[in-house]
């Protein structure tokens, strides 16, 4: 079997996970894992799918068709067995602050510097309740190596969110 990923995005409006499963379904394919989400009236996401070896050329062409009927921009890549040990661990990490440029650069350069990888970040801005502006949320999970000092780790990153005034939470 073959994995590739595709990552799609168009202006939002219905019948547009449907195209992209017709497709996937007529040929052969299985839609395993995506992240699928509207932003700013553009609807955008990430899909896994596994294809026999001898269609992931045709199931990739096909999916490139959707772009000429304008219905998404779609881009396939081949998706790579996973990389990493086994004694790799899982770090969940949470920031809530008030919103403002540069947080999520400045928490993935820490994360970087210290060589883990991010499996999974969601981000959110939404008006503050009762303080008013807007307040930024994230949600983190990422790989950390055994080779990773986890009180550096967390020694930079309370270091950070007393900087840039956010809370960071590690699970």
């Amino acid at each position: 079997m073959t994995t590739l990923i595709l990552t799609v995005a168009g202006a939002d409006r219905p019948g547009l996970v449907a195209a992209v499963a017709d497709v996937v379904d007529s040929h052969g394919g299985n839609w395993e894992n995506s992240s699928l989400a509207e932003l700013a009236g553009t609807f955008a996401g990430v899909i896994e799918v596994s294809v026999g070896d001898d269609r992931s050329d045709e199931l990739a062409s096909a999916l490139r068709g959707l772009q000429g009927q304008g219905l998404l921009t779609v881009a396939v890549l081949t998706g790579a067995p996973e990389r990493g040990a086994d004694d790799d661990q899982v770090l969940e990490i949470q920031v809530l602050g008030n919103d403002r440029p540069g947080i999520v650069r400045e928490v993935s350069g820490v994360l970087n510097a210290h060589a883990l990888s991010i499996e999974e970040l969601t981000t959110e801005t939404r008006d503050a309740a009762m303080a008013g502006g807007r307040l930024f949320e994230a949600s983190v999970v990422a790989k950390v190596p055994a080779s990773v000092d986890l009180d550096a780790l967390r020694a930079d990153l309370e270091r950070l969110a007393t900087e840039i005034q956010v809370d960071i939470t590690l699970g």
